[in-house]
């Protein structure tokens, strides 16, 4: 057999190669249908949001933009004319209004911190090892929320009025003559009513976020060394930080609509003005008949809550992540 014969057999021998198929593509999924399920759950909420929060601010808004201007005189016919953002601009130059708005602030700067520092530490104090009582103290701490606002204000006013109130009869007689509605105090004597009356509602949100932490992170805690102080301050605070935010969101918001306790206390003190803070200078407007100046008021202050709680909810968003 000859060299060339089997090289021609070697090369006859190879089997050709198979021809490359395309692999048919696979039909493309059908479109998902979405469950209207999680949409049915959000309409309880969604339905009075839109018709007692979005609806009422749009109203107001559009009131915002109109005048009342009457022709003919004192004894004129009133028309409705378009001012645009004329009633803002009025607002926003009133000294009133801006006074107002600056003691609200201040109010809150004060108010808010010591308010959520006595939630904090009576929640931290019921979640402790050595408490007592936990459910009687739960409540009695609750109680205060539960007396409507008019009522518990009109308590603390008959407390405040020199000629009815025993802590001031037995302060006198100590030698000291507290003022509680002078001008100097009667900011301070509304922050002792609203703290005494949403203190022990913020300790029930604080106290609650505390019993979903896991008990096995303190008992690891205990086996480690760490005294109570330890626990309290190294882990179960920073855990708290949502629920802390969460009440100081609620605090920003009901701060800025601040009107029951001066309102009150309006009746038995001359320190308390119809303008003492935004929500009652709006009140008076709108009972002054002035609406449309009233609702570019009303507007004003809803903004104002909520860049106010935003802002609140990014710096401490912001701090967090630090």
């Amino acid at each position: 057999m000859t060299a060339d014969h089997t090289a021609a057999t070697a090369v006859t021998a190879v089997p050709a190669a198979p021809q490359a198929t395309t692999a048919p593509r696979p039909a493309p999924p059908p479109p998902r249908r979405r469950n209207p399920a999680p949409l049915l759950f959000l309409l309880p909420f969604f339905v009075p949001f839109v018709l007692f929060t979005l609806v009422p601010v749009g109203y107001a808004f559009y009131q915002s933009l109109l005048r009342t201007e009457r022709t003919g005189g004192t004894f004129g016919r009133k028309t409705t004319v378009f001012a645009g953002f004329g009633q803002y601009a009025e607002v926003l130059g009133d000294p009133e209004f801006l006074g107002s708005a600056g003691r609200v602030l201040l109010f809150g700067l004060v108010q808010i911190p010591v308010m959520l520092l006595l939630a904090l530490v009576l929640a931290l104090l019921l979640d402790s090892t050595v408490a007592r009582l936990k459910r009687f103290f739960r409540i009695a701490y609750f109680v205060p929320y539960g007396i409507p606002g008019v009522i518990a204000a009109l308590m603390w006013a008959f407390l405040y009025d020199p000629r009815l109130s025993p802590i001031v009869e037995l302060l006198d007689r100590a030698g000291a003559q507290p003022d509680f509605l002078g001008s100097s105090m009667i900011l301070w004597s509304i922050g002792n009513i609203v703290t005494w009356t949403y203190t022990g509602y913020n300790m029930l949100i604080i106290y609650a976020a505390l019993q979903a932490v896991p008990a096995d992170i303190y008992e690891a805690a205990r086996m480690d060394g760490a005294s109570e102080a330890k626990i309290a301050w190294r882990i179960k605070v920073p855990i708290l930080r949502p629920a802390l935010i969460l009440t100081g969101v609620f605090s920003i918001i009901g701060t800025l609509q601040l009107f029951t306790e001066p309102q009150v206390l309006r009746s038995i003190s001359t320190s308390v003005t119809s303008t003492y803070t935004p929500n009652l200078a709006a009140y008076s407007l709108a009972s002054s008949n002035n609406y449309h100046e009233a609702a570019a008021m009303s507007v004003t202050l809803a903004l104002a809550t909520f860049v106010l709680s935003f802002g609140f909810l990014k710096l401490t968003g912001r701090k967090a992540e630090s």
